[in-house]
């Protein structure tokens, strides 16, 4: 860890200048308590940097959580081993993979089907509760849930050391998330400027403690960080099914881990309540569970967390990227994707160029960046892999 100034400690070996400076800028708002802390995957965001951990007293600045609220990871260790799997051909299990589960972006389900039922009637319930209507932001949300979306979400079926079969994914609300957040974050911008709010960066808006705007905010983020959850774990029982007709043998949950790393939450750190925003960042107090996942082709964990108060309990949620996304297309090439997906069932296309693990930092290095943060329980290594384009 190294202490970049009063308010910036860094856990991050690898970390390039502008987001260096955006970090030093979103630091340096009057409402941080104590500091904000930088993980090791950190890497450039839409105003906030992502893989920060943001402690404010008294005001949220919502892009700081990011446009997919609640966003993160579920894993599920199952009874089943490698060599269930070994010598069998993976292609027909991502396939029904695929079919089970709407993939890419604007892709979402046909019906509200029966296992997803009963999570859409809690989402209304709440909702009711919260005082807003979800399809105000997006008429289909209900048909989101259960859909993966694009990007660097992902499937994966997965071993561990011991060679344990794990099913494991990536995803968040979907669009109707993003909507909740774009359309707060652009409440907020409309705030400074009618209360003439001297911004450094327009998405550093904020909306303070105690006003109806806040409230409404944090209503719709709760509501948007459930459907995140509830949306992992629709997707998760569809894996399960495929892979369970796969092997012709029901599933047995030996754990399941469900976490977010793109929310926020009240906690007290250093003597005071404060609202401490994850953007890309997971909780990791002492004994807490996780998932850390590496790039497309890399390894992913399964930690505990180890209850670092410097970092305000938290720890990275992936490798972070290296490229930009226009970047790796400029970059690497297809046949180098190949070569690094030897090996691991994949849809094979140069849709995912952007995704090439050469894009990201070396998830090792993320690891050992974090070893006060987190312990690691199991390293995974991928077998079938399903992304959208």
């Amino acid at each position: 860890m190294e202490r970049l100034s009063k308010h910036l400690l860094s856990w991050a070996s690898l970390l390039d200048e502008p987001t260096l400076d955006q970090a030093r800028v979103s630091s340096q708002m009057p409402f941080i308590h104590p500091h904000l802390a930088l993980m090791p995957d950190a890497h450039l965001g839409k105003g906030a940097t992502v893989g920060s951990v943001i402690p404010t007293l008294g005001a949220i600045m919502p892009a700081a959580v990011g446009v997919d609220i609640g966003c993160g990871m579920i894993a599920v260790r199952t009874q089943f081993t490698r060599a269930d799997l070994a010598g069998r051909d993976l292609a027909p299990l991502r396939e029904a993979i695929e079919r089970a589960i709407p993939l890419s972006a604007g892709r979402d389900n046909r019906k509200v089907v029966a296992t997803a039922e009963p999570r859409v009637a809690e989402l209304e319930q709440l909702a009711e509760d919260a005082g807003f209507d979800p399809a105000r932001y997006a008429g289909r949300w209900r048909l989101q849930l259960g859909s993966l979306g694009s990007g660097n979400h992902f499937v994966e079926v997965s071993v561990d050391e011991t060679d344990a079969v794990w099913m494991f994914l990536h995803s968040g609300s979907r669009g109707v998330g993003n909507r909740i957040a774009t359309h707060h974050i652009a409440v907020a911008q409309r705030l400074a400027k009618q209360w003439w709010i001297d911004l450094p960066h327009p998405d550093l808006a904020y909306l303070v403690e105690g006003t109806p705007e806040f409230t409404r905010y944090i209503r719709e983020l709760r509501w948007a960080q459930r459907f995140a959850l509830l949306n992992r774990e629709e997707m998760m029982d569809r894996v399960a099914r495929q892979l369970s007709e796969f092997l012709d043998d029901q599933v047995v949950e030996g754990e399941r881990i469900n976490c977010h790393h793109n929310f926020t939450e009240k906690e007290r750190h250093f003597g005071k309540e404060v609202w401490v925003s994850r953007k890309g960042a997971i909780q990791a107090d002492a004994g807490r569970p996780g998932l850390i996942p590496g790039s497309m082709g890399t390894a992913s964990y399964v930690v505990e967390g180890l209850g670092n108060a410097l970092s305000l309990n938290s720890s990275p949620h992936g490798a972070g990227r290296e490229h930009s996304r226009s970047a790796a297309r400029r970059l690497f090439t297809h046949e180098q994707l190949r070569e690094a997906m030897a090996g691991i069932e994949f849809r094979d296309t140069d849709a995912f160029l952007d995704e090439i693990p050469a894009a990201y930092k070396p998830i090792d290095q993320v690891m050992a960046d974090a070893a006060d943060l987190v312990s690691v329980r199991h390293t995974l290594s991928q077998l079938v892999n399903v992304k959208g384009d």
